[in-house]
């Protein structure tokens, strides 16, 4: 039974997780009248036209993007668990698109930062004062050789990524390959990816189903690192690494996946020391991610550096503004910054943009900064999570003093399982 403290402390968690910003400061307002576009309705595009409509009354707001579906992607580890179905995932946009909102419901094809223009897939160009660009980014699986997104769910190939579908097939997959045993192999891309924390938590829901059924013996568990370390993170790191060799899972380090055979069931690595070829029963995928191609063909990415060549956008890490092009602001996982690509990230990055460009409308001179806020619920069985918030120093900033965040907590699974959805849903509505 649960005892009654940790229900308590769950309790307030999942209040604290799901709370709006009621007990804020009123938001400022601005009665400019700008011509303000949003290229993405991802979670950060809805969060800002969301907050743009309340505290920009008289400006011209215009979201473009052509998916109708919306994914609370967070949730896509619990529908691979198997706790979740996709439908828990899947929403409509046009149900967090604010009244007074034009929704082009086309996708950006070309960014012109010089003539404050963008065009879209049909040849429509919108004009702008501001652009906020909330594009997301591109998964590309083409980039691993042999690997294909309708690989996903046969012959012990799984990506949790590619979708709700997908994530579903993922689970199934993992359930086969425990009960038939054999060797499973996963692992994270070089380079920045959305939720890094998702491969680990993969390996560890593994590892925990297969205890469950009485079937661990039968299978061997190996995450390929892409670098010397688990996470970013030193500390998590140590806890990770930890964790691992107290459940038997192995980790090789500096191992890179560049090809998949799906008919022979082995993956190869790139490695310093060359190519290493491992055979798997199991093998979950991660593929490298990149800024879509209307952004990356653009004048916004960075140009030289650790982020230009997968075509992240120039930002400022505090202000997510353009150096080149200051009526353009990055925000979510194209932003060209260190650290930020989780939905987390979004709920504290959306106000400073939005707040700073209020008060330079309404001719104010206050800024805010983001401080590469990160948070990971880093799921290690069912049941268990670590909370791990962290900023762009890799400084853990834990929220709830009373939850460590490197101790395995019952109360955190509850907040990933339970409480994230709300908050998130508040976030999309401009109210977290």
């Amino acid at each position: 039974m649960i005892r009654r403290r940790e229900f308590l402390i769950g309790a307030a968690a999942l209040g604290a997780a799901g709370s709006v910003s009621a007990t804020h400061a009123v938001a400022q307002e601005s009665a400019a009248r700008a011509r303000i576009v949003i290229a993405g309705a991802g979670a950060a595009g809805l969060a800002l036209a969301s907050r743009l409509r309340r505290q920009m009354p008289n400006a011209t707001i215009t979201l473009i993007d052509a998916k109708k579906a919306h994914h609370f992607q967070p949730g896509f580890t619990l529908v691979a668990a198997g706790l979740w179905q996709p439908a828990d995932v899947t929403e409509r946009n046009a149900d967090y698109v604010p009244r007074g909102v034009e929704w082009i419901e086309q996708a950006v094809a070309e960014f012109d930062p010089e003539a404050k223009t963008v065009v879209t897939d049909k040849g429509q160009r919108i004009s702008y004062d501001f652009l906020f660009v909330a594009t997301g980014l591109m998964l590309d699986y083409k980039a691993i050789a042999g690997m294909d997104v309708s690989l996903i769910g046969k012959d012990g190939i799984a990506s949790i990524y590619a979708g709700p579908a997908q994530a579903a097939a993922s689970g199934a997959a993992l359930d086969r390959f425990i009960e038939s045993g054999g060797v499973g192999l996963f692992g994270r891309p070089a380079g920045e990816m959305k939720c890094a924390g998702a491969p680990l938590k993969v390996a560890f829901i593994a590892d925990d189903k297969a205890r469950r059924k009485n079937r661990r013996g039968a299978v061997k568990l190996t995450y390929n690192a892409h670098n010397p370390a688990l996470f970013a993170v030193p500390p998590v790191h140590d806890k990770v690494k930890a964790l691992f060799a107290e459940r038997d899972i192995a980790a090789n380090y500096n191992h890179v996946l560049k090809s998949i055979d799906p008919g022979a069931k082995r993956a190869t690595y790139a490695t310093p020391k060359g190519d290493v070829t491992l055979g798997y029963d199991f093998i979950h995928v991660v593929p490298p991610m990149r800024a879509p191609d209307a952004v990356r063909n653009s004048p916004l990415p960075w140009r030289i550096g650790a982020l230009a060549a997968d075509g992240w956008i120039e930002a400022d890490k505090a202000t997510l503004r353009h150096p080149r092009y200051p009526e353009v602001f990055a925000v979510g996982d194209i932003a060209g910054v260190p650290r930020g690509k989780t939905a987390a990230s979004v709920k504290w990055q959306v106000p400073v943009v939005v707040d700073n460009l209020v008060a330079e409308t309404a001719g104010r001179a206050e800024r805010k900064s983001y401080n590469g806020y990160t948070s990971c619920p880093m799921v290690t069985a069912i049941g268990k999570a670590m909370l791990i918030e962290f900023d762009y120093d890799g400084k853990l900033i834990p929220s709830f003093p009373f939850i460590p965040p490197l101790e395995e907590r019952w109360v955190s699974w509850l907040i990933e399982e339970k409480g994230l959805k709300g908050a998130y849903r508040a976030v999309l509505r401009g109210r977290a």
